[in-house]
């Protein structure tokens, strides 16, 4: 009998065929080839992530799988740990991040000194850089050449999103100023009606550009714009509301990330062993620890040192303030030293250690950072994580270049959103006192008919003369516009 031989089969055509996936010992399967893609997803990496013919791992986020030839058991590469790299690698990595690192503290500290506004500025900065990196990600440039306006259109409604978060703002905490203004004051009794405008404008801009063809590519991007809106800007905006509240409130949180970044990095330099998360395979449970632990005594002696400066700690009233304008308030309670009598166990301990206090003055704020320093050590860092997953979705290492040793803008504030977010509810729950102000008291009077408007005003003019703060004599209401017509 003559044998014939049998044609090689080769894979079918699909869309999701990754070139390379056939080893040295003939074609891949498609049984083969899903189980490898599974085993892979079950390891933690990118289903993308495939073996190439000489058996190497192939990603490009820079965290790569290996997986041996032929359909034998998978096995992942081994991620090297930063205490385990080598000397020249490390130190070198060390530098350039040290670097950069004491160049963005220099800058974040000349800011806060710099005033209110330098800060406001520097937040507005960093939101549009991270808008424009995260929009990056989903950009296809082939398409959109075919799109007239697509960019524009990405852009606008960040400007839109930021007049209506902003305002918000700027209404809420210069009521006094933008109700008396002749020119402000419609902008802030319309202010929502024209923010919604403003949306509806580039909402039928959008569905008036949508082209046959790229329905999918088109409501994909609109949906990606607003998840981006919703991550970036609108958390933006709770940490403007944290500046307005006083600096410190600014200052403490994203301080307490820094530090907690810088500290994990130190811990998991020298003495990382132990991976912490899949996600991000380098970061280690020793820098974890000794991050929040480091955390925690940097906030206190934070809040300590800056509770002590009116600039830092007094609500933003003036936005041409500076470190150096010599502002004074009324402080927070929180702000405020409270004593609090040791136990007897504590007061033998400490005439032990040679004091013979019965009491130690502690001030509120002391006591909340504590708590928040533990938020910015075990919960913002999975804003990090998230972001890690993200950019695993996409197969990047980073989401930038623009920081040498760091990578991108949003590598560095993945976590600061969610710390700015978490520390403007705690203030609102646990800190902020409730006080009538005057913006408060504008706000509800306008809204009055101009005779009743006459009647507030004539009883607040007899309290204050009765109070002896007003002159008699100097303070006369003026007779309606139609009387002095009829004397005319």
């Amino acid at each position: 009998m003559t044998r014939v031989k049998s044609p090689k089969r080769s894979p079918p055509p699909s869309s999701n065929h990754t070139p390379g996936t056939e080893g040295s010992g003939g074609p891949v399967s498609d049984t083969s080839t899903t189980t490898m893609t599974t085993a892979t997803e079950e390891k933690g990496g990118s289903p993308s992530s495939s073996p190439s013919s000489n058996g190497k791992a192939t990603a490009s986020n820079g965290h790569a799988h290996y997986h041996p030839q032929g359909s034998g058991p998978t096995a992942t590469k081994e991620v090297v740990l930063l205490a385990d790299e080598s000397a020249k690698t490390k130190w070198a990595n060390w530098s350039v991040r040290t670097l950069w690192t004491l160049i963005m503290i220099g800058g974040f500290f000349g800011c806060v000194a710099a005033g209110p506004v330098f800060v406001i500025l520097l937040v507005v900065l960093v939101q549009g850089l991270v808008y424009k990196e995260v929009i990056s990600l989903a950009a296809v440039p082939s398409r959109e050449k075919k799109l007239p306006w697509f960019r524009a259109m990405n852009w606008y409604f960040l400007f839109s999103t930021n007049y209506f978060f902003y305002g918000e703002s700027l209404i809420h905490y210069f009521q006094h100023v933008v109700f008396v203004d002749a020119f402000l004051l419609p902008f802030a009794t319309h202010h929502r009606f024209i923010s919604f405008t403003l949306y509806v404008i580039g909402f039928v801009f959008f569905v008036a550009n949508l082209k046959k063809g790229h329905y999918r590519f088109q409501f994909s991007q609109f949906a990606w714009t607003h998840m981006t809106l919703l991550l970036v800007v609108c958390q933006s905006h709770f940490i403007i509301n944290n500046i307005f509240e006083g600096l410190i409130w600014f200052f403490l949180p994203c301080s307490l990330v820094i530090a907690n970044d810088i500290w994990a990095y130190i811990f998991g330099f020298f003495w990382g062993k132990t991976p912490l998360i899949k996600l991000s395979p380098k970061k280690t449970v020793e820098g974890f620890v000794g991050g929040w632990i480091m955390t925690i005594f940097f906030g206190i002696l934070f809040a300590t040192l800056f509770l002590r400066y009116p600039y830092m700690i007094c609500p933003v009233k003036d936005l041409t303030t500076t470190a150096f304008s010599g502002m004074t308030c009324e402080p927070n309670p929180v702000f405020v030293p409270v004593k609090y009598y040791l136990k007897p166990w504590m007061v033998a301990l400490v005439r032990h250690l040679g004091m013979r206090n019965h009491y130690v003055m502690i001030a509120p704020l002391q006591l909340h950072t504590i708590f928040m320093a533990c938020f910015a050590s075990l919960i913002a860092p999975f804003g990090g994580f998230f972001a890690s997953g993200f950019k695993r979705a996409f197969k990047i290492k980073d989401f930038g270049q623009s920081i040498p040793g760091h990578g991108g803008i949003t590598d560095r504030m993945d976590c600061q959103f969610l710390m700015g977010l978490f520390s403007y509810m705690y203030y609102q729950s646990f800190i902020k006192t409730s006080a009538v102000t005057v913006g408060f008291v504008l706000q509800n009077a306008i809204n009055l008919k101009g005779q009743e408007q006459l009647e507030l005003f004539d009883h607040l003019r007899q309290y204050l003369i009765g109070q002896g703060l007003l002159d008699e004599e100097s303070c006369v209401i003026m007779p309606p516009k139609e009387a002095w017509a009829q004397l005319s």
